[in-house]
């Protein structure tokens, strides 16, 4: 790692648990994060920062006057341009020494399993179950750890889905699919710090995996309700006739 490197994280790389030998493993990872809005700004700028070597941003939406409240990585004069555009020139100003690959598409089929296997581990930050769903198969069938999250209204949500575990569940041991419920910020609206502490948690719960830190939140769904600012924690078992994940080892063969 060169000199300048060595500077730039020098405030983690001073952290025991971090040390030169984790910066590194950050600096060699490659992160696709799905969805470049409220939650993936926060996450993108974060790991950015963070040193993580190469990131995939994949998002088809173009910015909108209305992403601007709480979409940080997003300018007004970035209004029109594609979001993984607009998010990439933020990075850039950030830490130009990450590697961006940019994917202005919705992610699904062969596509979405590419960009998956690819990566080291994936950052679930879009807004409908479908993706979710989608995104959740690939991880089990290429066995990659997935980190989610969700924000509406006033209520925030975390949770790591482990498939490298086997007792770890899945997102689908979570949420049913077929679950047509709405969940966009356009419908039920959403408060704009909010995206960001979910996003920010979203961000550290990847560092603490690829670097091997601390203990993950596989196992373990995060709630948030930001009215009272009280976090909840629940455990979340692995089911065993979860139709997505109770073969495993049938699907990552595949």
């Amino acid at each position: 790692m060169k000199d300048e490197a060595l500077l730039r994280y020098s405030r983690q790389i001073m952290l025991p648990d971090m040390d030169v030998s984790g910066q590194q493993k950050l600096v060699d990872a490659c992160i696709l994060i799905v969805g470049v809005g409220g939650l993936g700004c926060p996450a993108a700028m974060y790991l950015a920062a963070a040193g993580v070597g190469r990131l995939i941003l994949a998002d088809d939406d173009k910015v909108e006057l209305t992403n601007l409240q709480r979409q940080i990585a997003h300018s007004h004069g970035q209004l029109g341009e594609s979001k993984v555009n607009s998010a990439a020139e933020t990075l850039r100003g950030l830490n130009p020494d990450v590697s961006l690959e940019l994917l202005d598409q919705r992610l699904m089929g062969e596509s979405l399993e590419q960009a998956v296997a690819e990566a080291d581990l994936i950052v679930d930050a879009c807004d409908n179950f479908t993706t979710r769903f989608a995104i959740n198969r690939a991880c089990i069938k290429f066995a990659k750890p997935l980190v989610s999250g969700a924000a509406i209204r006033m209520e925030g949500q975390v949770a790591v889905f482990d498939s490298r575990q086997d007792e770890s569940p899945c997102y689908q041991c979570l949420y049913q699919e077929g679950d047509d419920a709405d969940t966009s910020c356009s419908t039920n609206g959403v408060m704009a710090p909010l995206v960001g502490i979910i996003g920010s948690v979203q961000a550290m719960e990847a560092i603490k995996l690829i670097t091997g830190i601390g203990t993950s939140l596989a196992g373990r769904l995060l709630l948030l309700d930001a009215k009272s600012m009280q976090w909840r924690e629940m455990k979340l078992p692995r089911d065993p006739n979860c139709p997505a994940c109770a073969d495993r080892s049938a699907l990552s063969s595949l």
